[in-house]
């Protein structure tokens, strides 16, 4: 209804415009051919706002704030070009637009590829997308996610390549990718903080391979990725995901196991406690994440996020254990209207970041909480 509407106004407008000027009837703006493309089309405008309150403990967080805070801003394009041939696009305003020096966008573009079904089973796809990383936490748009765990919150989760889909059997689909493992060259990223022996790559490039399985009817489905990638030369990482989803009824429960061995640090967590000087090699990050959904009636939701992350250095020597977080997110999702997902939320975020004694004695570090609360709303908005 909404789209027929907006269509009929983009040809009346000019009509309306010239009808008292002139006797004949001008050509509209958008061509008459044209309507039928326009039907294949698709405009999102998507926004997460809310107030926050939060409180950061120990260590040196000592400090209180209160604000507004637009978590999440995008407007998307996407549509049917062809009978084989689809696009999407996305931008998300609240991201930094400067070039990236590798792959030539803004990080605020986030989605710019086509989709070509070659074959009933097998579709190819070109541009910027998300890696066909495992799990169900990364499967949730940015939108709907308040808090993401270690790995995924310092994970580069759009880059340039290509990739390819095939539907072996009707429960069961698999993808590679090839994909710049960076959207910035080395020196851009890092400066001056350097590895030992570190060079750049001809191709920084990684490779993504997961499976989509599905059982008892949907009732069980899972998401499970491996995947390379080399950062500099002759070093990379290898990240492994297990992605679990159960629903029946009113009920959803996921769980994601993930592993990560990096010879070079790429989240920057370990980084960050060890030296401001170099860059930590031969890491680990090992986490878990689990949510629950329950649907009370069309009107309330509760969730409940559960994650832990934990983080080894020098594993392939002493292995040394330096952090462990834990994350807990009770959430309640109101949506009052029927045509319209429009969801209000109140949620608790509560995050505990535990050093270990050879993280505290070796590196000065404490451990520390973090508590916050937030009210606000979710809109996918759909424009036409």
């Amino acid at each position: 209804m909404i789209k027929s509407f907006l269509i009929s106004l983009f040809l009346l407008v000019p009509l309306m415009g010239f009808s008292q000027l002139n006797d004949s009837l001008p050509e509209p703006i958008i061509p008459k051919e044209k309507i039928e493309l326009l039907k294949n089309i698709n405009f999102t405008f998507d926004m997460r706002m809310g107030f926050q309150a939060y409180t950061f403990r120990g260590g040196d967080n000592y400090y209180n704030g209160i604000q507004f805070l637009n978590g999440f801003t995008a407007l998307g394009i996407s549509g049917k070009l062809h009978e084989k041939v689809h696009f999407t696009f996305r931008n998300r305003f609240n991201k930094n637009s400067d070039v990236q020096t590798l792959d030539r966008l803004g990080s605020n573009i986030e989605l710019a590829f086509i989709d070509i079904k070659a074959s009933p089973s097998l579709e190819i796809r070109l541009g910027k997308m998300n890696p066909f990383y495992g799990g169900y936490e990364y499967e949730f748009s940015p939108l709907y996610v308040l808090e993401y765990n270690d790995v995924y919150n310092n994970v580069l989760a759009f880059v340039t390549g290509a990739g390819i889909t095939y539907q072996a059997l009707e429960n069961h689909k698999f993808g590679l990718q090839v994909l710049n493992s960076r959207t910035m060259h080395y020196d851009d990223l890092y400066g001056d903080i350097v590895a030992e022996n570190i060079q750049e790559p001809d191709w920084p490039v990684a490779f993504v391979g997961n499976w989509r399985g599905s059982f008892f009817d949907g009732k069980l489905q899972t998401i499970y990725s491996l995947s390379h990638s080399y950062e500099v030369k002759k070093r990379g990482t290898t990240f492994f995901t297990l992605g679990h989803k159960y629903q029946n009824r009113n009920l959803t429960l996921m769980y994601d196991f993930h592993y990560s061995y990096e010879e070079v640090d790429t989240k920057g967590i370990l980084t960050s406690i060890i030296s401001d000087e170099s860059i930590a090699e031969d890491v680990l990050y090992v986490e878990n994440w689990l949510r629950a959904e329950y649907r009370f009636n069309p009107k309330f939701t509760g969730l409940l996020t559960l994650m832990t992350s934990s983080a080894y250095d020098n594993v392939k020597t002493s292995n040394d254990h330096m952090r462990r977080s834990y994350g807990m997110i009770p959430t309640v999702y109101y949506s009052p209207f029927k045509n319209i997902d429009l969801r209000f939320f109140l949620a608790y975020i509560g995050r505990y970041f535990d050093y270990s004694d050879f993280a505290r004695d070796n590196f000065d570090v404490s451990s520390y909480n973090k508590n916050e609360v937030r009210i606000g709303f979710i809109a996918p908005l759909l424009l036409l």
